[in-house]
């Protein structure tokens, strides 16, 4: 029965969670929370919406307790019979990027989320935690749930659309599971879909470590038919009535493409095992957007298209942080000074001793380690210039892509020419911030738009969460 449940989670324990019997403890089903996020900067609160049982569960059998440290949040599932905890994952969310923008400091917002997890066979504790600005965590919410109860939506799915294999590596228990969602594809486009699909994911297995692990990953895609074709484009007054709520101009930043239609979206997608979602959408205005543990979302027809498509899975596959620091955002508080941010790919450098890549660093670099960062700020900052009076302009989308062109042979050669090109260290300018944060290399993906590799910091953290899929 959904009610709340007293408050005992701060206490629950880990031990031998991620080596239990997986048929004893669970169904083989997936289970779904839909819950409503909501408040402003300064107070937060989650309203219980319902329980939803989806098909057979993807994930892992094996690795069910999240121990990476990673996310904003984490959401646990625990046994109050034992007070053990037998499954969680850290992650990101929406309403986590919005509590840090001018908008929440003014009024309120309600958003919908939702938590996967496999069906557990006894009632459990779900539990939702908070990271402190210091690392630590605080418990936001917790209810319960008897899976076997009549207050678990157990309907069947209906169809949205048509879910086609793209590549098949493994058992869904062993494998990362991607599914692509189009967005903005009329009925008569599905070909289109399948082709963008197809060049996505052939672009996507080009890049290590998923070239390397390829084995280790299943994908699908599912099209899910608009009436018109593209996305809504607020600045330029376009607004289309997509079926899953995709637009430009999230927290009024034109790039930023999200959905808060998370409902339609979860039961969109409970038509395929999906341990992460792919957003494709019908456009070619640059854009995206990714957040850890949640979704990503690509303009498809963009000539930055391939870029677009791995910076943001950086994002919401491995929870890397954006390394670029001159573009503008809508953040005012996303990293508080004087504290570690738990993204793995920067760092404040409050310990320059034990920076938390420091097996990575070649004994005697400089920890700052030194870049000419004047001369890029001059270049970028000057691009970014041009580029606000461009769209302000309403320039076309070959203009806008010129740009880029533009500014990659101006800073490409000029970090490749850095002393310590390559190599790993703690470059200043990470984060949104000029100051006070570092990034691991001069320069990578989650950088700018130049290079063709993750950094190795980046790369290992890929690294690990694929494993934590598919072992």
């Amino acid at each position: 029965m959904l009610i709340l449940a007293p408050i005992f989670a701060a206490c629950v324990t880990t031990a031998g969670a991620a080596t239990s019997d997986f048929d004893a403890l669970f169904t083989g089903r997936t289970l779904r929370y839909d819950y409503n996020h909501a408040g402003t900067a300064t107070e937060e609160h989650i309203a219980p919406d319902r329980f939803r049982l989806e098909g057979e569960w993807p994930g892992s059998r094996t690795q069910l307790v999240d121990e990476t440290n990673m996310g904003k949040y984490m959401f646990l599932v625990v046994d109050p019979g034992t007070n053990r905890t037998i499954y969680s994952r850290g992650f990101a969310s929406i309403y986590g990027e919005w509590e840090t923008t001018g908008e929440a400091k003014e009024s309120w917002r309600v958003l919908h989320e939702s938590q996967r997890f496999p069906e557990p066979r006894m009632p459990v504790q779900v539990v939702l935690k908070k990271r402190a600005p210091d690392g630590t965590f605080r418990e936001l919410h917790s209810t319960t749930v008897d899976p076997a109860s009549r207050f678990v939506d157990r309907s069947a799915v209906a169809p949205a659309g048509d879910v086609f294999t793209v590549h098949e590596g493994a058992h869904p228990s062993r494998a990362v599971d991607l599914l692509l969602v189009g967005e903005g594809y009329t009925a008569e486009q599905g070909d289109k879909f399948r082709a963008d699909v197809q060049r996505l994911v052939d672009e996507f297995f080009r890049w290590e470590p998923y070239r390397s692990r390829k084995s280790a990953f299943n994908v699908r895609a599912l099209h899910v038919p608009s009436a018109e074709a593209g996305i809504s484009n607020p600045r330029q007054g376009v607004w289309r009535d997509s079926p899953l709520g995709l637009s430009f101009n999230a927290f009024d930043s034109d790039r930023y493409v999200l959905t808060y239609a998370n409902a339609a979206l979860r039961e969109a997608a409970a038509l395929a095992p999906y341990d992460a979602l792919v957003l494709v959408f019908n456009d070619r205005k640059y854009g995206g957007g990714g957040i850890f543990n949640l979704w990503c979302t690509t303009a498809a027809d963009s000539s930055q298209a391939d870029y677009l498509f791995v910076h943001e899975f950086g994002h919401s596959f491995a929870g890397l942080a954006d390394e670029y620091y001159t573009s503008q955002v809508s953040y005012e508080d996303f990293n508080p000074p004087g504290y570690e941010p738990w993204e793995p790919n920067v760092t404040a450098l409050l310990d320059p001793e034990n920076i938390k890549w420091k097996d990575l660093v070649e004994a005697g670099t400089k920890l700052p380690t030194p870049w000419d960062q004047a001369a890029y700020d001059e270049a970028s900052y000057a691009y970014q210039a041009k580029r606000q009076k461009l769209r302000a302009e309403g320039a076309s989308e070959e203009v806008m892509e010129a740009l880029f062109d533009e500014v990659k042979s101006i800073t490409k050669p000029m970090l490749e020419g850095q002393d310590h090109f390559g190599r790993v260290g703690a470059f200043e300018g990470a984060g949104y911030q000029a100051k006070g944060l570092f990034r691991p290399e001069v320069d990578c993906i989650m950088f700018t738009r130049n290079p063709t590799v993750y950094c190795k910091v980046c790369t290992r953290a890929i690294e690990r969460v694929i494993d934590l899929y598919a072992r």
